[in-house]
């Protein structure tokens, strides 16, 4: 069976007016009872929403009509065993205080009140009929939520703790730890416990509610039904919701605030697990909120009434279109209807002999006296004396009695708090233990036809005195047999030991040219270490010259330097550099300067790369040099300025080659003009300097000149007069033919 979900349309309320009712109950078919609520959209006034629900009631109905419609046909099924769960769910300040517990007139009295009348009048009538057979008991159990915490309204508050009462579960079923209970024989004794605790409920004034609920009330009803010895038991709980509140419309303060996150997150988790079981998934989040555990929608076994309050005003639209999705979806959890099960009344239970045996007595203290004198140990001494030692058992035998302990053995048994020294026990096996602490019966061993026989009595091994001697001799013979053999070995030659085998035979002829290449490389390192410090010492006083700007004491030192490093790929670049450099320096502006520069520039490049290659192949050579006093770096500033000077000759060179603009045409000033005048946009893009734009540019205002006959250009001059050409551009084009 799912959940039974009603909707209630609260009646207006002094202030409101009828034109602002926006909220109505309508019927599926004529004749029938009411059960859809349409409403507006809130984004379209025409267009209409309708929830379809077990029963709608609407704003004349009254207290009475509402209980016998929904709850008075549940009364039966709660004395047959199952559970009964009633609760009021909406926005606040729609009427849900006022139909759970209602006013104090009879007419106006709400569904807890009118549910306990009911209980007490079926219950003495059960009594009546079954002639006292049957005794029905009520008992209360009355607590409230509040900020998520749990506290009993039938205690007075200053008896509660901050952090309220705990939660458990238990055959799953959620209870309150320390709940109290109280039970009730008659409707007056349950309505003076009532209105007691509802003064210890929390309730506040908003700006949309002078009496609004700040905390979720639950009512437990335990109905207990004792027939002889039987027991049938059944709750009926009845939920007063506190109403989700929009904080911009109650005009809450600090503490309201507080309160009002409280009851919305509650609020959020039932409608989340509402959904979640609605959509079938596999996790509800019941244990998000106390709240939720405690009403456990879905997962209570019995009868579910959800009574569904609403506002008909249209200051509630939002919410009230909230309130009815949340109860729509609702309506598809589905509840178990499990009856209760009878419970019999057991007699105490008394103590039973397995198989007739006897019971095994408790064994005593070992430190019952917990005092132990000088006498009872020297009685135990004599008593030892006395008596002759018996067999230590090698097995434990079963026994249903224990096996009385004198008590001069108890005593010797030393005791917890005494100063007598308690000795270790050696002995680890059961088996292995004296007969006073191995009286304890074994489950694992049991009596054998071997244990049950009498022990035998014991026979001292005795050994004569020719056997001692014999064994004598024997010992004496073996450690002189050991002896002889000793000396003998000890007189013998010792044979002359092979001579080892040099090592170097053993290895290869590889191995031994590598070790004396290793052996040399050391010996020269160790006779140039001289060498190489006096070849740094070169290097670096040409580095201070070059600083200095005294090229030619920087290049002598290189020069000298040279020997110590012979073959670096470095050293001989900056000693080309700097030849190339004060050649340049020092020659004439000429041709024939500028190009023995060129030359020895391309030359030492040329040096440089085949010292590179020669650095790359010889590893060894390289790691001397690399200790490096000498700058990465370089000025090549000759070599630059050499470059950028022969650069300059050859655009000169290309300038004097470009012919004059009224000369004779040549063979690429023609070339250049016949792709002009063919007026090819693929073709002039293809000159240098020329783009898309600026081509077709140059064919449009060819096409604005004339024809093919007149638009024709037929000289450089012509073609640089031209709108968007210029002397730069058509240089370009004619270098890029050229």
């Amino acid at each position: 069976m799912s959940v039974r979900v009603v909707a209630r349309i609260r009646p207006l309320l002094e202030k409101e007016l009828d034109r602002d009712i926006i909220v109505r109950a309508d019927r599926a078919e004529e004749g029938k009872p009411l059960t859809i609520v349409k409403i507006p959209s809130p984004k379209n006034g025409a267009e209409e929403f309708s929830f379809a629900f077990n029963g709608v009631y609407d704003q004349p109905t009254s207290q009475e009509e509402l209980f016998s419609a929904e709850v008075a046909p549940h009364i039966k099924a709660l004395f047959q065993g199952l559970d009964l769960t009633i609760f009021a769910y909406g926005v606040t300040g729609t009427g849900k205080t006022h139909t759970m517990r209602g006013g104090l007139k009879l007419a106006e009295r709400g569904v807890i009140p009118r549910l306990l009348s009911n209980v007490f009048r079926r219950g003495k009538k059960i009594a009546k009929d079954t002639n006292g057979e049957t005794t029905v008991t009520v008992a209360l159990s009355y607590y409230e939520i509040y900020n998520d915490k749990v506290f009993d309204l039938l205690e007075p508050p200053e008896n509660r703790t901050p952090s309220g009462l705990p939660l458990r579960e238990k055959d799953g079923k959620t209870f309150v730890v320390g709940l109290s209970e109280r039970s009730c024989e008659d409707l007056k004794d349950f309505e003076r416990i009532y209105i007691e605790s509802n003064t210890n409920r929390i309730t506040a004034a908003t700006k949309l509610n002078a009496h609004s609920s700040r905390s979720h009330a639950i009512l437990r009803v335990k109905v207990t039904q004792t027939t002889g010895d039987t027991v049938r038991e059944s709750t009926a709980s009845a939920i007063d919701l506190a109403g989700s509140e929009d904080n911009r419309r109650t005009d809450n303060g600090k503490e309201r605030l507080v309160e009002s996150a409280a009851i919305n997150k509650s609020l959020f988790v039932l409608s989340q697990c509402i959904d979640a079981i609605s959509r079938g998934d596999k996790r509800i989040p019941y244990r998000e909120s106390k709240m939720t555990r405690i009403l456990s929608l879905g997962q209570n076994n019995g009868i579910t009434i959800m009574i569904l309050n609403l506002a008909p005003m249209r200051s509630y639209h939002l919410d009230t279109l909230s309130s009815l999705n949340v109860s729509s979806r609702a309506k598809r959890i589905e509840v178990r209807e499990i009856e209760n099960e009878l419970v019999y009344k057991q007699v105490p239970r008394t103590s039973s002999n397995i198989g007739g045996a006897a019971r095994q007595p408790l064994r005593p203290l070992a430190n019952a006296h917990n005092i132990h004198t000088g006498a009872a140990l020297a009685a135990k001494a004599v008593e030892k004396a006395e008596k002759p030692d018996k067999p230590v058992k090698m097995f434990s035998v079963y026994t249903d009695k224990a096996k009385p302990v004198a008590a001069s053995l108890r005593s010797a048994i030393p005791a917890a708090n005494t100063a007598q020294t308690r000795q270790p026990m050696t002995q680890k096996r059961p088996s292995d233990l004296p007969e006073i602490l191995s009286s304890r019966p074994s489950k694992l061993a049991r009596p054998t036809q071997q244990s049950l026989r009498p022990p035998q009595p014991s026979t001292q091994i005795s050994i004569s005195a020719e056997q001692i001697e014999a064994m004598v001799e024997k010992k004496v013979a073996e450690i002189l047999a050991s002896r002889a053999v000793a000396a003998s070995l000890e007189s013998a030659p010792v044979e002359p030991q092979p001579a080892a085998v040099p090592l170097q035979a053993h290895v290869s002829e590889e191995v031994q040219r590598r070790l004396e290449a290793l052996e040399r490389r050391i010996d020269t390192e160790d006779r140039s270490d001289d060498s190489r410090s006096e070849g740094l010492r070169h290097l670096l006083q040409a580095r201070q010259a070059k600083e200095r700007g005294d090229d030619e004491a920087a290049l002598r030192f290189y020069e000298q330097a040279l020997p110590y490093f012979p073959g670096q790929a470095k050293l001989l670049g900056k000693i080309d550099r700097l030849r190339a450099k004060l050649a340049c320096g020092g020659g004439s502006a000429g041709d024939s300067g500028y190009a023995s520069g060129i030359v020895d520039a391309e030359d030492g490049g040329r040096e440089r790369r085949r010292a590179r290659a020669a650095r790359r192949g010889d590893e060894a050579e390289e790691a001397e040099y690399h200790e490096g006093t000498e700058a990465d770096v370089e000025d090549d500033a000759c070599e630059h300025k050499v470059r950028a000077k022969a650069k300059k000759q050859k655009s000169a060179a290309s300038k004097a080659k470009m012919p004059e603009d009224n000369g004779p045409a040549t063979p690429h000033t023609q070339q250049l003009l016949d792709i002009v005048n063919s007026r090819n946009l693929a073709l002039i893009r293809g000159l240098h300097g020329f783009g898309a734009k600026k081509a077709q540019d140059l064919i449009n205002h060819l096409n604005l000149m004339g024809g093919e006959s007149e638009g024709v250009v037929v000289s450089l001059g012509q073609l640089r007069m031209l709108p968007g050409m210029g002397s730069r551009t058509v240089e370009r084009a004619y270098e890029g033919l050229a």
